[in-house]
């Protein structure tokens, strides 16, 4: 099943990513970092953040996978919430979280950038 191999392997990059920012900020609390005033600070911190911010997207991604899985349980998973229709199957094999077909999904993206 796509949607529990996606998850699988995003569970796997959160566990890296985990031990990624925890060594990051373990190296920080080694020396005594002035990110301010240090030349190498800066892109400590960049580090940190960008990180920070991978691992969360992450997060969200398992959190959408498991509300994909649930959709599963309800037999309501693969028909779009914006027009009752199905989403096509190869929309699912690429984004096994979708929720809008690709039509819905366009007029929603549009309307986000007015």
């Amino acid at each position: 099943m796509r949607i529990a191999a996606e998850r699988a392997s995003t569970s796997e990059q959160i566990e890296a990513l985990r031990r990624d920012f925890d060594g990051i900020v373990e190296a920080n609390a080694l020396v005594a970092v002035d990110d301010e005033h240090d030349p190498e600070g800066s892109s400590t911190a960049f580090e940190r953040a960008h990180v920070a911010a991978l691992l969360a997207r992450a997060d969200e991604h398992l959190a959408e996978l498991d509300r994909a899985l649930e959709r599963l349980d309800r037999d309501d998973y693969g028909r779009c919430r914006g027009c009752g229709e199905p989403i096509p199957a190869a929309r699912l094999e690429v984004r096994p979280e979708a929720t809008l077909c690709v039509g819905c999904a366009e007029a929603r993206e549009s309307s986000r950038r007015r």
